[in-house]
């Protein structure tokens, strides 16, 4: 179906909604599509906006973006289908390329997207857990915006509500037999208001690079969890009879906590955060735009730097090299203008 009537009843809300925003050369091109798009373009200008703030280069994390939107994608695809409790995929494999109908698993997203890009970053020697304390911001932004892609296509909606936001469209009747919980807007508040807690939190009170993305990770289960349970469509693991997301979120929330614990006294920031912790860090709540330019080449993990520099250990090697080796040249120079007052002496 491509056209829904959507209504809150008890609110006195009715939409006619198309999927299809409109046509081009042929080509049918979907809300949904759009409403993802959107989200991936909002969440990239909001890290390019914060590169200055958190001391990344914006030239390099560009790179590192448009390969995570890539894996993200993928990732997000791939999960849908391999907890996909139907044939529909054996049947017609070529419908697995199929998204602009839905069918996006957002942990898949999330997981395909912090691969790629971890994988970019160290190909472009970029420190990853700044990028990582970015990337849980903008993924925020990204699932906020893109929840109203399934509000669209009228899925990921809950079980029977006579609450007064209650939802009721074609497909609730269908699953459901009458209004239904907006499971797509619950989601979407909830990472709304998420990012507005953790961008306040990552400008004034973030004491250590990774902090934030570890706090997203919790915030994120959190909700999850509990809008999941209310869903009608959850996929379910293919040997027990769980909701996948659930699953993934209660642990993804344990890890989360136990993360912070062990971290709590960790002090490593790179950009801004804790007042303090910048002093402690030497960094200045502005910094020129020459900054940017440096290069940034430190490997550095969501756990800290836990190994030497190589390249600050072969610096440290040359640099004692050539202090050596002005030393020699010093010592000569005295030697051989010795060696020329004794032969004055001798010729006088």
């Amino acid at each position: 179906m491509s056209e829904y009537t959507v209504e809150f009843p008890n609110l006195g809300f009715t939409f006619n909604i198309n999927t299809t925003a409109f046509t081009l050369f042929g080509l049918e091109i979907k809300w949904y599509g759009i409403l993802i798009a959107a989200g991936f373009l909002l969440a990239f200008l909001y890290a390019l906006a914060s590169c200055k703030k958190m001391h990344i280069n914006s030239d390099k994390l560009t790179d590192v973006v448009i390969v995570g939107i890539i894996g993200g994608i993928i990732g997000a695809r791939l999960y849908y289908v391999l907890f996909y409790s139907g044939d529909r995929y054996l049947k017609d494999p070529m419908s697995i390329f199929n998204i602009t109908e839905g069918g996006l698993g957002i942990y898949g997203g999330i997981i395909g997207g912090i691969l790629a890009g971890v994988l970019m970053a160290k190909i472009r020697k970029v420190k990853i857990a700044p990028i990582l304390d970015v990337a849980g911001l903008g993924f925020l932004i990204g699932q906020c915006i893109g929840r109203w892609g399934n509000f669209v296509n009228q899925e990921a909606f809950g079980i029977a509500t006579d609450l007064p936001w209650a939802m009721s469209s074609e497909n609730t009747q269908i699953e459901v037999g009458g209004a239904a919980h907006p499971c797509f807007l619950y989601e979407s508040l909830w990472c709304l208001i998420g990012f507005i807690l953790l961008h306040i939190f990552t400008r004034k009170l973030r004491r250590y690079d990774g902090q934030t993305f570890i706090m997203y990770v919790i915030w994120y289960g959190i909700g999850r969890f509990f809008i999941e349970g209310l869903r009608t469509d959850s996929l379910l693991t293919p040997f027990l009879n769980l909701r996948v997301s659930q699953l993934v979120a209660a642990v993804t929330v344990i890890a989360g906590i136990v993360l912070l614990i062990v971290l709590r006294n960790r002090t490593v920031l790179t950009g801004c955060g804790n007042k303090k912790i910048m002093e402690l860090n030497h960094i200045q709540d502005e910094v020129e735009d020459e900054f940017l330019e440096k290069e940034d080449d430190g490997p550095s993990t969501i756990f800290g730097d836990l190994f030497v520099e190589l390249d600050e250990d072969d610096a440290l090697a040359d640099e004692n090299k050539a202090e050596k080796e002005d030393s020699e040249d010093g010592s000569t120079e005295i030697d051989n203008e010795e060696t020329e007052g004794e032969n004055d002496d001798e010729t006088d």
